[in-house]
C-alpha cells in the first residue's frame, strides 16, 4: 500500500490483547463525560465540517482551537465559547495532510505535512501559508515547541526534524536528527506523539513498535534515545502526548481512551494514575487544554473509506 494508506492501516489495528492491557495496568480507572452544554457554559461537544478528517488539534493563549485536516491540508478554527467555526487556511490539496499542529505566541501554527514529506508555517491571523520545507520525510507526524526549535517525528524514518526558531520565534533551517540507542524502527508505523519532558531537557517520542508500545525519552542534541520506565505500562496505540506540569496525557486513540501517567522531572519514570474514557470517543487521537479541559478531534479512523459527508466532531472532557 502507498504510505499514507499504510500508515492510517496501522493506526487501525487493535489486539484485545494489547486493550485489556492497557486498562488492566491502569486499574481501569475511568471518568465520567463532562455534562451537556448549558446556556453559560462552553461546549463539550462541537461539529467539525463533514469530510474535514481531523487529526490534529492547537490552542494557543486564546480560547480558540485548530484542527489539521487529513483530507486536504485545510485548516479549522473553532471558537471553544461556542463551538461554531471556519475554514481559516486551506490546505496544498489532496496528498498534502495536515497532521499534527502546535501554535505559538506570535499566531504561527507549525504543521506536519505527513505522506507530503514536508513541514509547514502558516500565520493564523491571516491564514497564509508562509513557507513550506520539503524534508523528504515518509510521514511527518506530530510536532512540539521548544525554547529553540520546532521538533517533528517521521513515522516510517528513525529519525526527528528540527526547525530552528530564533529568539523572535522565526523559524529558519531544517536539520535532521537521527534516533539510536533504545530506538528500533518497525516495519510499518512506529514514531506518532512528541512532547518535552517536564524539566525540559530532552523530548519525549511515542514509539509503538518497541516492546508492544514504548514511550522514548531523546536527547535533542544526539538523538539517542532510552526507554522511559512506565512501571510496565504499554501504550500501544499512544498517538498525541500532552503535558501538564508533570502530568503527560497519551491518547490511546483506537483504545478510545487518554493514559495518564506522574512523571519525575527529568521524564526518565512515569507511574500510570488515571484511564479517561468517554461514550463520546470515536477514536480520538490527539488533545489540547484550555481552562480544566481538554479536547479531542474524533478522527473516526474505524471508517474504512471517509466520503464527504462522513461526520466528524470534538469532545471535552476534565482534565485529572
Amino acid at each position: 500500500m502507498a504510505p499514507t494508506a499504510r500508515s492510517f492501516a496501522r493506526r487501525r489495528l487493535l489486539t484485545t490483547a494489547a486493550a485489556l492491557g492497557g486498562a488492566a495496568l491502569l486499574g481501569g480507572t475511568a471518568h465520567a463525560a463532562e455534562t451537556p452544554k448549558t446556556k453559560k457554559s462552553r461546549p463539550t461537544q462541537f461539529p467539525l465540517p463533514n469530510g474535514f478528517q481531523p487529526e490534529g488539534i492547537a490552542i494557543g493563549s486564546a480560547p480558540f482551537a485548530y484542527f489539521g485536516s487529513l483530507a486536504n491540508g485545510d485548516i479549522y478554527r473553532a471558537s471553544l465559547a461556542t463551538g461554531r467555526g471556519s475554514v481559516i487556511s486551506k490546505g496544498p490539496g489532496p496528498g498534502h495532510p495536515s497532521v499534527g499542529l502546535k501554535i505559538d505566541r506570535h499566531g504561527r501554527l507549525f504543521i506536519g505535512g505527513g505522506s507530503g514529506g514536508e513541514l509547514r508555517t502558516v500565520d493564523a491571523r491571516t491564514g497564509k501559508i508562509e513557507k513550506v520545507y520539503d524534508v523528504g520525510g515518509t510521514f511527518v507526524n506530530d510536532v512540539i515547541l521548544t525554547p529553540g526549535a520546532a521538533w517533528f517525528t517521521d513515522s516510517f524514518k528513525p529519525q526527528l526534524y528540527r526547525l530552528a526558531l530564533d529568539r523572535h520565534g522565526k523559524p529558519g533551517a531544517v536539520t535532521t536528527v537521527p534516533l539510536s540507542r533504545d530506538w528500533a524502527q518497525g516495519p510499518d508505523f512506529t514514531a506518532n506523539g512528541i512532547e518535552r519532558t517536564p524539566d525540559g531537557s530532552a523530548l519525549l517520542v511515542v514509539n509503538i513498535f518497541v516492546d508492544g508500545g514504548t514511550l522514548m525519552r531523546v536527547e535533542p542534541r544526539t538523538g539517542v534515545a532510552t526507554a522511559v520506565d512506565l512501571g510496565g505500562a504499554k501504550i500501544p496505540n499512544g498517538d498525541g502526548l500532552l503535558l501538564l506540569g508533570r502530568i503527560l496525557y497519551v491518547v490511546q486513540q483506537q483504545q478510545n481512551a487518554i493514559d495518564v501517567f506522574r512523571l519525575n522531572a527529568a521524564g526518565t519514570r512515569g507511574t500510570a494514575i488515571a484511564r479517561i474514557t468517554d461514550p463520546r470517543f470515536r477514536i480520538p487521537t490527539t488533545a489540547a487544554a484550555w481552562g480544566d479541559r481538554l479536547y479531542l478531534p474524533n478522527a473516526r479512523f474505524d471508517v474504512e473509506q471517509p466520503t464527504p459527508d462522513t461526520e466528524y466532531d470534538a469532545v471535552a472532557v476534565r482534565q485529572v
